[in-house]
């Protein structure tokens, strides 16, 4: 592959790793409450603006927490298996698996949009020391969702590119981050799963 279409992948990879963490932060500011989207900060202060009106009616989509931790699931498990398939010289299995994590995690950012677009957040209800965990393990969620997004997209690209050197390199970052964030959203689930209303 030539370096001029490397450059614009990277670039691609770039601009892709800064817009999908800034739209889904502006989306979850987004509300479809019955016929109408409002944009609501959520801030006592904030008089929440209606932005379109006489939508088709949306009911809370309370069911799809379960079915985004079980994406989150299997993603881990997955992720496992494509190690071990790329360690046993499998390279059409590993690429096979990947690609379905990759498509595994792109359902649960819609699933997890759609949800909190349709629902009122819900508070965490644990006191004590499991309180700092849950948060702990929240915040580190988030943070670590945001960071994935480049290591894979460059794995990625290095791969079907390729650059099995580089891949290898930046594999070894990517797999580890990727495990924590698919394993702490379904532990995310399961602590707050009995506060929802």
């Amino acid at each position: 592959m030539s370096s001029e279409k490397v450059k614009l992948y990277n670039r691609l990879t770039l601009i892709v790793s800064f817009i999908v963490p800034a739209v889904v932060a502006l989306l979850l500011f987004l509300k479809w409450n019955a016929d109408k989207l409002i944009f609501d900060l959520r801030s006592p202060n904030f008089e929440p603006i209606i932005l379109l009106e006489n939508l088709p009616f949306a009911e809370p989509l309370k069911f799809l927490p379960p079915i985004y931790a079980t994406t989150n699931g299997i993603t881990a498990v997955l992720l496992i298996f494509a190690v071990i398939a790329i360690k046993n010289g499998n390279r059409k299995l590993h690429e096979r698996l990947i690609k379905i994590c990759i498509a595994l995690s792109l359902l649960f950012l819609v699933l997890y949009i759609a949800y909190h677009i349709t629902s009122d957040p819900t508070s965490f209800g644990g006191e004590g020391l499991i309180k700092y965990f849950y948060y702990f393990i929240l915040i580190s969620h988030i943070l670590l969702s945001i960071t994935v997004i480049p290591f894979v997209l460059f794995s990625y690209i290095r791969a079907i590119t390729g650059d099995f050197v580089r891949h290898k390199k930046i594999a070894k970052i990517t797999f580890p981050i990727w495990l924590y964030v698919a394993v702490t959203g379904v532990i995310v689930y399961l602590m707050i799963a009995p506060y929802y209303v």
